[in-house]
């Protein structure tokens, strides 16, 4: 399946987004997310961080969900950088810019900082949850594995993950050798 293929299937049929949502990824980006927007401002007083983590918290609950759905949709596609790609400018835009509106509307102290520190971990997480996906976890619905399950793959997965880029530059470097070449 390419990109486009997905990309296809998303349009004619956006409400099977919905209807995959997935609750893996509302609560772990909802937590994370939340304790992002809480030491962001911290330095604003406890009651502006505990109301920056509370709105972020609800904001990421119910949205999540749609966006972990949207990087499942991408799972299977061909080619690996293309679906990457795709995710890393999909998620971003749609996501970052309605998290701008909910924090500027509640009047969050340190919202550059906050949303700054989102988007950086947006850029790790989409990629990461991508590359976990493709291997079967973090997924809901059909094929997907329990919570224990899933977490008990994760530190291997970091591990692959944090590879995945030296890996593929060395597999390059090597690729342009000439053959009988010994280094």
């Amino acid at each position: 399946m390419t990109v486009l293929d997905v990309l296809r299937q998303i349009l004619t049929a956006p409400g099977e987004l919905l209807r995959k949502w997935n609750w893996k990824s509302a609560v772990f980006s909802s937590i994370i997310r939340a304790l992002i927007f809480f030491f962001s401002n911290l330095t604003a007083g406890l009651h502006a961080a505990e109301g920056a983590m509370l709105a972020e918290f609800v904001y990421r609950g119910f949205t999540s969900g749609f966006y972990g759905a949207l990087t499942q949709a991408f799972r299977k596609a061909e080619p690996v950088w293309q679906a990457g790609l795709t995710v890393m400018v999909l998620l971003p835009l749609s996501q970052h810019s309605v998290e701008f509106a909910v924090h500027l509307a509640r009047h969050t102290p340190h919202l550059r900082t906050s949303i700054i520190s989102s988007v950086c971990f947006t850029a790790i997480s989409t990629l990461f949850n991508l590359y976990a996906m493709r291997r079967g976890v973090l997924i809901t619905g059909e094929g997907s594995g329990s919570v224990g399950s899933d977490m008990s793959r994760i530190p291997a997965l970091i591990a692959g993950f944090v590879a995945c880029g030296p890996l593929a530059l060395y597999r390059s470097v090597r690729s342009l050798q000439p053959s009988g070449y010994e280094a």
